[in-house]
């Protein structure tokens, strides 16, 4: 309630700013209602991994690349297509560290987790980076989006049990037949992860091989059902 309180006195004297058009927006959040209603919705997906689907295949049928290789992880909850204003939205904020742009992906991401059919997990993992990448980025983008959801969504979060023992090179400058190797024994985890219910935590998932090696490594700990959560997934 104070909370509450608070935000509507901040809302009151700051106004919203809309990151995407920069007018002021008439929510407590920096997204005005225009932009709003021409978000990319990634609402014609495959149940499995949410890729997008051509209008001609119905929507909650499996695509074909997982009938043919199953994802190792259950689920992939990806609420919007990686396309259009979102991809300045998450370059300032991957690349330009403007903060302000994760609070609003991870905020747009919790309005649709919103939904009585979810069943929320019981630990929030974020996909780690190198030891050499944090030194050179500063900060990892999905460490902090999963820091806001936790904090919305009251779901613990663990940044400890899983690391990345090798510093791969980056899979958005390789061919998609190669990312799968690059990324191959990526990870390991150096404690076991107690909770049988997972979401791990990435800003974008365009292939997907990066989540799918992190729940092929922590599957082997136990984990009974790993969902994964992204902002947007890459048509």
């Amino acid at each position: 309630m104070v909370n509450n309180w608070i935000k509507n006195i901040q809302f009151k004297l700051l106004p919203g700013c809309c990151l995407l058009c920069g007018k002021l927006s008439e929510k407590q959040q920096d997204l005005c209602p225009a932009c709003r209603n021409k978000l990319p919705f990634n609402d014609h997906l495959c149940r499995s991994c949410a890729q997008p689907l051509p209008s001609s295949i119905p929507a909650g049928s499996i695509c074909g690349r997982c009938q043919t290789n199953p994802p190792v992880y259950d689920h992939c909850f990806a609420p919007f297509r990686y396309q259009d204003e979102l991809t300045n939205l998450h370059h300032n904020f991957k690349f330009h560290h403007k903060l302000a742009a994760g609070r609003l992906m991870a905020e747009l991401m919790c309005e649709r987790l919103a939904a009585p059919s979810v069943r929320l997990p019981q630990l929030l993992l974020p996909v780690p980076l190198h030891a050499r990448r944090l030194r050179e980025r500063g900060f990892n983008q999905a460490q902090e989006l999963t820091r806001i959801l936790s904090t919305h969504l009251l779901i613990p979060v663990d940044t400890r049990s899983l690391c990345r023992r090798r510093d791969t090179m980056a899979q958005s400058g390789l061919a998609k037949k190669d990312r799968r190797q690059n990324i191959r024994d990526a990870f390991t985890l150096t404690s076991k992860i107690n909770s049988s219910h997972v979401a791990i935590i990435d800003d974008v998932m365009t292939t997907g091989h990066t989540v799918n090696e992190i729940a092929r490594t922590i599957s082997a700990s136990g984990v009974s059902t790993i969902e994964i959560w992204v902002f947007a997934r890459t048509p």
